[in-house]
């Protein structure tokens, strides 16, 4: 099959399967959300808009797509910031599919409804749709192993879904009393078979007018589905954005107003999803999701799963990618310091070309890294050696779900007996960049793992930062908290008597779900 090239390839409709029947969409903005084409074009207000920005859950709709295997995969996702042509190819659900899965005609419930019904989960209801879907994205992956969840690991699935009116335990008990009503599942195989036949559409090319102060003018979002197109379009598009999950570049358009252009985007690349091994290395596509990601590092280092479940939340970790996490280089991002003290890597593509750059090396100022122009990060490589250090990651934040960092410190540590044979201390929220702590690792290599050397990495730390003061943190907390964790690590893995996880951290006595 030839492959057209970007000045070749003709515009068709964005395309997906929705409420039972396949929606074609060819006239809204290339940046028209997924929330305001439900609320404003479809009339179907049962989804909110609380802050959009991705934050409440109150526009939580769930997304099906197709897996490498041609098997339905579901995943809530925050609407406010999902653009529609993402949706090319793919199934949307939201609040009113749910009655006609019912089970019993179109004037049931769904256990899911009705058991929120039951166990009062809902005063003012404005937060009550998007809680729903997110329970019930939980139901039908749990219907579908046949496993019932924890009180915990709902609360995890919830993590995104903020309530000021009934406070969570009602809603818990209804995650909990669901499965014990009657079952209603979606019949997959319909849902299955239209994907399957959206699949057979070319890669998308959209084009929409849009209107600027300059004046009208047609923009474009392009969808390859090869590594190959995606090279030939970011060289041919140098300036068009690379969009990957929109967490970032939604905030733009809604809360900055910003004129994006043209879009291409990661999200239908087969290839940038993949998570495989690759000889002595985990290689992590950078269109793989952030929970897909996150979840192969806690697979292989446990001690990561606070950091993973801790990560913004689950609809927000369904559509970001770890690559677009990388790329975006905010000091305070969650993801970096980990995979500094994992002697990550990023794989940058231009053309054909190929290089790989350790991710110590990849940011160079505020905002600023050192990838070209015409360039992508292709992929995320951990060596796996990493992996047999004792790796830890602390998350510093005002509110324990679904916060933004003052600080987070990814730590790894190897030792010889007593004494210290390599040390990785990174830190975000600390400079303008994420970066190593190059004193405090220099006052510990080759030292005995002792109180006294964490006392000199701590001192050598206030010469390796001067952290800024702002609405999170302030300078001097943040420093202090930085060296206190250089005091937890050496309680968590000193030569005699090291402590229990659940001795230095809450969050562990919590039954989390670790896979």
């Amino acid at each position: 099959m030839t492959t057209l090239s970007p000045s070749t390839a003709s515009p068709r409709a964005v395309r997906f399967f929705h409420r039972g029947a396949v929606v074609s969409v060819a006239d809204a903005p290339v940046t028209r959300t997924v929330l305001d084409w439900l609320r404003d074009n479809r009339r179907q207000t049962g989804t909110k808009e609380g802050c959009n920005e991705g934050d409440c859950g109150a526009c939580t709709v769930v997304l099906g797509e197709l897996d490498e295997a041609g098997q339905l995969r579901l995943a809530s996702v925050n609407a406010c910031i999902q653009f529609l042509p993402t949706l090319d190819g793919k199934a949307l659900f939201t609040v009113e599919d749910l009655q006609a899965l019912g089970g019993a005609g179109h004037d049931a419930l769904h256990p899911v409804q009705q058991a929120m019904v039951e166990c009062h989960g809902s005063q003012c209801g404005f937060c009550t749709p998007g809680i729903v879907m997110t329970l019930w994205n939980s139901y039908e992956r749990h219907q579908q192993t046949g496993t019932q969840p924890t009180r915990q690991q709902l609360a995890d699935d919830l993590s995104g879904n903020l309530c000021r009116c009934t406070g969570y335990r009602p809603i818990l008990d209804a995650g909990q009393r669901m499965f014990d009503l009657p079952a209603a599942r979606l019949e997959r195989a319909a849902v299955t078979q239209a994907l399957k036949a959206l699949a057979s559409a070319p890669a998308l090319t959209y084009a929409a007018p849009t209107t600027t102060p300059e004046g009208a003018r047609t923009d474009h979002f392009h969808a390859p589905r090869s590594v190959a197109e995606l090279a030939v379009l970011r060289q041919a598009k140098p300036r068009a954005r690379l969009l990957a999950g929109s967490t970032d570049i939604g905030l733009w358009v809604n809360k900055q107003f910003r004129d994006v252009g043209d879009l291409i985007y990661t999200g239908q690349v087969a290839e940038l999803r993949r998570i495989e091994q690759r000889g002595e290395e985990l290689w992590i596509g950078a269109a793989a999701s952030l929970e897909d990601a996150w979840r192969a590092l806690v697979q292989r280092a446990p001690s990561l799963t606070d950091v993973w479940l801790r990560f913004a939340s689950p609809p927000i970790r369904h559509a970001g990618t770890m690559g677009g996490n990388v790329a975006n280089g905010s000091p305070i991002g969650d993801a970096p310091p980990i995979l500094m003290a994992l002697d990550a890597a990023v794989e940058l593509r231009r053309g054909e070309r190929l290089r790989r750059l350790p991710l110590t090396g990849l940011y160079l100022d505020y905002m600023k890294n050192a990838i070209e122009e015409g360039e992508f990060v292709q992929a995320i490589v951990v060596p796996l050696a990493a992996f047999g250090r004792q790796v830890r990651g602390y998350k510093i934040s005002k509110r324990f779900d679904c916060d933004i960092s003052a600080l987070c410190a990814g730590m790894a540590i190897e030792l010889d007996g007593a004494t210290v044979r390599s040390v990785r201390l990174a830190y975000g929220g600390m400079a303008a960049v994420v970066k190593r702590a190059a004193q405090a690792e220099a006052a510990i290599v080759g030292q005995p793992w002792t109180e006294g050397t964490v006392r000199a990495a701590q001192q050598a730390l206030a010469r390796d930062f001067s952290p800024m003061t702002d609405m999170r943190a302030s300078s001097a907390y943040r420093l202090q908290v930085a060296q206190n964790l250089l005091q937890r690590l050496w309680l968590e893995t000193r030569p005699d008597n090291p402590l229990p996880p659940a001795a230095t951290s809450v969050f562990q006595l919590m039954p989390h779900a670790a896979a």
